[in-house]
């Protein structure tokens, strides 16, 4: 039996020629992650079971992303804690205040992960860097401790779903109404343990921002991966920024797939998914009588350049809806920079919005826009779950930027083409 291409990165590591889905391994790791959040508890568990040292501190990365700059005492206590276990062990990815970014969007840039490789993070949206042919996936704070000494952490094999991208993209429609579209279809816990492995003549339609924002939410269809294939967009986006060598893999021909779901970009419109569930997905157009009091774009699912501009090619001579907030997020200082050069951060503003430094922020419910009850809010994050950003009776409405953006500038949930007559 053939293996799939997250089952080929495993095998790798754990050293085995061969590996089957259900099957527990030990697999070595090339790069381990964790944040503001999730650091702290991590590193309590290294301190209490005794480690003195850690596995590589080239191949930690510690990112201060969640409530930095600090919010309050709390935050700034986990900080500190996470600065002087850097210190204290040189790590060299450590990403602080002015230099940081949100996660999911720094590690890519920075060129962090290259494919075939085997990451694993503190935090559910590691599955990110799948769009680079790589195998990353969220853990738990007690295992990353533990890997943090030892390199290495045990996996269940999971068995994938084939995801078959055929057709074009329509106007407006990007990544996050793709997998928006994609969840609506299969449902939160569709791909539950399972790869879900994109392929197809459909994704030269996807650039990489696309994709990263497509792996980003495999967990949200319950996935514990998504992974594409490498192509000439691969390669384009890695040049210049990963300079060790690496080695893409390719499922075997008869790789063994527990179904294959076929995705049409001709099919698929701008996406919205209403409260409480990303599942929930609907068309943009069907939103015309739900008024909203806020737009976040941002995250480490919609801040990259490529959101940024779509964003502001909505917004450009436009204005938010009276009584409508709008919050930028660019996810790094590099996309922070770019929008600056390009012109978007003025757009941004004369749009009425305010533009932050990079934080996941409002994202988690944490600052940064939180909701009051009663609130309705269009959001290009990942999660809409009950209190997700705020009070337990406010709503979050899940869509791509250009979609936020003209929501914003309609007062209620707004296909673009209702504000680019």
């Amino acid at each position: 039996m053939g293996m799939t291409m997250t089952q080929k990165i495993l095998a790798r590591h754990a050293g085995l020629d061969a590996v089957h889905a259900g099957q527990l391994i030990q697999a070595k790791l090339d790069l381990v992650l964790a944040n503001d959040i999730t650091a702290p508890v991590s590193i309590n568990e290294f301190e209490t079971a005794g480690f003195d040292k850690v596995f590589d501190k080239d191949r930690i990365a510690l990112v201060m992303d969640h409530f930095v700059p600090n919010k309050d005492i709390k935050s700034a206590t986990q900080c500190k804690q996470c600065r002087t276990f850097a210190r204290k062990f040189d790590i060299k990815h450590f990403y602080d205040v002015g230099v940081m970014g949100i996660e999911h969007a720094l590690l890519p840039e920075k060129g962090l992960v290259a494919p075939g490789e085997a990451v694993i993070g503190a935090d559910s949206h590691t599955c990110t860097y799948g769009a680079l042919n790589a195998f990353s996936t969220g853990v738990g704070s007690t295992d990353l401790g533990a890997a943090m000494a030892a390199g290495q952490t045990w996996f269940k094999v999971p068995a994938a779903i084939k995801v078959n991208v055929t057709g074009h993209k329509r106007p407006y429609v990007c990544g996050k109404d793709i997998i928006l579209w994609l969840i609506g279809k299969i449902g939160v816990d569709g791909a539950l343990y399972q790869s879900l492995e994109f392929f197809g003549d459909g994704l030269k339609e996807l650039g990489m921002a696309d994709r990263l924002t497509i792996a980003n939410m495999a967990i949200e269809a319950g996935g514990k991966n998504g992974i594409f294939p490498v192509d000439d967009i691969t390669r384009e986006y890695l040049k210049g920024r990963v300079t060790r060598p690496w080695e893409a893999v390719e499922p075997d021909e008869d790789a063994e797939y527990v179904r294959t779901v076929e995705l049409d970009l001709d099919k698929i419109d701008c996406t919205v998914s209403w409260p409480h569930l990303p599942e929930n997905a609907r068309s943009a157009r069907e939103g015309k009588d739900i008024p909203i009091d806020q737009v976040v774009i941002g995250s480490c699912t919609n801040g990259r350049i490529e959101d940024m501009a779509a964003a502001a090619e909505i917004f450009r001579g436009h204005h938010l809806a009276k009584g409508v907030r709008g919050i930028i997020i660019p996810a790094t200082q590099d996309v922070y920079r770019e929008c600056i050069k390009r012109g978007y951060t003025e757009i941004f503003m004369d749009a009425g919005c305010a533009v932050s430094t990079p934080t996941c922020g409002p994202c988690l419910g944490g600052y940064m826009g939180i909701l009051a009850a009663g609130e309705r809010c269009v959001s290009t994050t990942n999660r809409n779950f009950v209190g997700r950003m705020g009070h337990v009776d406010s709503e979050v409405y899940l869509a791509s930027p250009a979609i936020a953006a003209a929501s914003g500038i309609a007062g209620h949930i707004a296909h673009p083409e209702e504000v680019m007559k």
